[in-house]
């Protein structure tokens, strides 16, 4: 996912991405557990996305609050 995607979310919608990141997340971490997962590169870019996602999110409640 893009930041400049995330860019153009507003709060709300911001931390539903982030839930639903972690949720898949945990889900890909249960997968490498069961050793179910083929492609290992999959959980780093979901790591990458909530941490962009939280960045952006973090960014946007400082902007309102100023």
């Amino acid at each position: 996912m893009k930041a400049s995607e995330l860019r153009s979310k507003d709060v709300a919608a911001l931390e539903k991405e982030v839930t639903d990141l972690l949720k898949a997340h945990f889900g890909l971490r249960m997968q490498k557990a069961t050793q179910q997962l083929t492609n290992h590169t999959v959980l780093g870019n979901t790591r990458r996305d909530i941490a962009r996602a939280k960045t952006i999110l973090n960014e946007k409640k400082k902007g309102a609050a100023k």
